[in-house]
C-alpha cells in the first residue's frame, strides 16, 4: 500500500491514515516504512510525503479499494482534477499475486514501477516482494535512480 499527502499536515495525515488501515475489519499491519519526501508530479503544487505499508487482509481487493477511498473521504480528499493536490492519497498497490485490470482497479498498480516515491518506501519494508509482471521491488529500483527522493 502507497501513502501520500501534501496538503494540511501530512505527517499527521498518514500517521492517521496508518491507524486506520491498521483497524480495518480483517487486517493486520505488518510494518510501515519511514517518509520520504518528494516533489508533486504532473501538477504544480507542495511537496509530498509518501510511505508504504504492508497489510495483512482477508478483504477482497475491490473491498479493499473502496475501504481506502473511505478513508481518503474522511481526510478530506478531493478529486478535482488529475495529480490534483491532496489531504491522503492511497494506492493499492498489489494484492499478492492478483493480476487485474478494471476499469475500478489495475493490480500492480500500472505506475508504481517508474516512481521512486513509492519504490523506495516499498522497498524499505519489502525489497524481496514479487510484484506480478514486473519482478522483485529491489530489482526495480535502477531504473528510477535519477528521481529525487528525500528520506526523512
Amino acid at each position: 500500500m502507497g501513502l501520500g499527502s501534501n496538503l494540511g499536515d501530512p505527517r499527521a495525515t498518514l500517521a492517521a491514515a496508518t491507524t486506520a488501515l491498521a483497524a480495518l475489519p480483517s487486517t493486520h499491519l505488518v510494518r510501515a516504512s519511514g517518509l520520504y519526501r518528494s516533489a508533486s508530479m504532473g501538477a504544480p503544487g507542495p511537496d509530498y510525503l509518501n510511505a508504504a505499508v504492508e497489510l495483512r487482509t482477508a478483504l477482497s481487493a475491490d473491498a479493499l479499494l473502496l475501504e481506502l477511498q473511505r478513508i481518503e473521504a474522511l481526510h478530506g480528499r478531493e478529486r478535482s482534477y488529475p495529480n490534483a493536490p491532496r489531504t491522503l492519497d492511497l494506492d493499492l498497490l498489489a494484492h499478492g499475486d492478483l493480476r487485474q485490470s478494471t476499469p475500478a482497479l489495475t493490480l500492480p498498480h500500472p505506475r508504481l514501477h517508474e516512481r521512486a516515491f513509492v519504490l523506495l518506501p516499498l522497498a524499505e519494508i519489502a525489497p524481496d516482494l514479487r510484484l506480478p509482471g514486473l519482478g522483485r521491488v529491489a530489482d526495480l529500483l535502477p531504473a528510477v535512480g535519477s528521481q529525487r527522493v528525500d528520506k526523512l
